[in-house]
């Protein structure tokens, strides 16, 4: 477990395994330790890479908004900030949310990936810019500081955690341990990032598709790994055409909820070792 400044705010960072480098990147509000039943499929054949994004998981606060072209460079600064690989080109994986990422990552850094992985990644064929993005920002702000003094993270913000994974899951529970998940979700911070990527999502959905028209992926391997509990197929054929998209190739995990790597984590790690 290590923590080093990027921009001035201190990130959490966790290296495990040996072998060509794959950097994993967790979806919205989620922590390092989401990762957990993935990573040991992983490490005998793997350098994996974990962190966690301002204000979630162990990571320092900012005040800073994210934005598409700022995620991706974050993903840059902790591959060098982790010291591994020494320049090689790695794997990046994105969850839901990081989808969005770590595919503008692959974008513009193409000389550093070696390829990319979506494992249920959000997905916005037609974006729309926000209405009134200042005053939008300025609600959130205040939200979080009023939730944030009533003592809400405190109060709720385990719970809440576990009743998310319990929604996001096919089956079973939430495997994160208490001590951990108090120490990631009872906090202001926690609950003002979440509330900043919630309310960016738009913003960085237009902009993933401004990247799309002007910075190609040049043939990159994809993997376009999508949950299925069963029902209407809708969803995986939107993961289907996303695939088509990207150049990718679709797989499909089932049953699997939204949280794939907690439901069947060898589907995971399957699809990063095959790309």
């Amino acid at each position: 477990m290590t923590f080093v400044r990027i921009l001035g705010v201190p990130h959490h960072i966790r290296v495990d395994g040996t072998g060509p480098v794959c950097v994993l990147s967790a979806g919205l509000g989620m922590a390092w330790f989401d990762w957990d039943p993935v990573v040991p499929l992983l490490a005998p054949h793997r350098t994996v890479v974990r962190f966690d994004r301002p204000g979630l998981g162990l990571s320092g606060h900012t005040r800073a908004w994210p934005t598409l072209t700022g995620e991706a460079e974050r993903i840059a600064r902790v591959l060098d900030a982790a010291g591994v690989g020494a320049g090689a080109p790695a794997t990046v994986v994105g969850h839901s949310l990081a989808g969005f990422h770590c595919e503008a990552f692959a974008r513009l850094f193409p000389e550093r990936t070696a390829g990319l992985v979506l494992v249920d990644s959000s997905v916005e064929e037609a974006p729309r810019a926000r209405r009134a993005p200042e005053f939008t920002d300025a609600c959130t702000r205040v939200c979080g500081s009023l939730l944030s003094a009533a003592g809400v993270p405190r109060l709720l913000g385990p719970f809440l955690r576990r009743t998310a994974v319990r929604v996001g899951r096919h089956s079973g529970g939430d495997p994160a341990p208490d001590d951990l998940v108090r120490r990631a979700y009872s906090t202001s911070r926690f609950l003002h990032a979440v509330l900043a990527e919630n309310g960016r999502y738009r913003d960085q959905a237009v902009e993933l598709a401004s990247l799309r028209g002007r910075v190609p992926l040049d043939a990159l391997p994809v993997t376009v790994l999508a949950a299925y509990e069963g029902g209407s197929r809708h969803w995986l054929d939107r993961q289907r055409v996303l695939a088509e998209r990207l150049g990718g190739v679709l797989r499909v995990s089932a049953p699997a909820g939204h949280l794939v790597m907690l439901d069947r984590p060898q589907d995971v790690a399957d699809a990063i070792l095959g790309t």
